[in-house]
C-alpha cells in the first residue's frame, strides 16, 4: 500500500472516533487535501478491500481497514512520542516528522522502537 492510503485510513480512523459519520469532506478537511482526491483514494481503498462506502455516502473501514488504520496509527503515537518525550523534539515536529517515518521504517525496527518506548515510558 502506498502512503498516501495509508494516510487516509489513518484519518478516516482518527475521524471515526470524533463523529459520528465520517465523510469525503471531514477527510478532505482533516488531510488538507481535495475533495476529488479524497474521491479517487476512497475508491482505490474499496477497490482493495480496506474500506466501504456508498456513493458519496459515509466512509466505514472494513475489518482488514481498520487492522491496517490500527498499525499506521500505532507507527505514529510511537513515533510521536519517542521522537518529542524521548528526544525532545517540539511536538509540532515531531507529529510531522512521525507521519512521514511511520511509512519508511521497517517492521523489525519500528517493534524495536515500540519496545523502548513501552520499556522506558514512566507509565509502563
Amino acid at each position: 500500500m502506498r502512503e498516501s492510503g495509508e494516510d487516509y485510513l489513518e484519518a478516516v480512523l482518527e475521524l471515526e472516533q470524533e463523529l459520528k459519520e465520517v465523510r469525503i469532506t471531514d477527510v478532505a478537511n482533516k488531510l488538507k487535501v481535495t475533495k476529488p482526491s479524497v474521491s479517487r483514494a476512497m475508491k482505490n481503498l474499496q477497490a482493495d478491500g480496506y474500506i466501504e462506502q456508498e456513493s458519496y455516502g459515509t466512509i466505514e473501514l472494513t475489518e482488514k481497514g481498520r487492522v491496517k488504520a490500527a498499525q499506521v496509527y500505532k507507527r505514529h503515537k510511537t513515533l510521536t512520542h519517542f521522537l518529542a518525550n524521548v528526544l525532545g523534539v517540539s511536538f509540532e515536529t515531531a507529529e510531522s516528522d512521525a507521519c512521514r517515518m511511520e511509512h519508511i521504517l521497517s517492521n523489525e525496527t519500528m517493534e524495536k522502537l515500540s519496545a523502548f518506548v513501552d520499556k522506558n515510558s514512566p507509565d509502563a
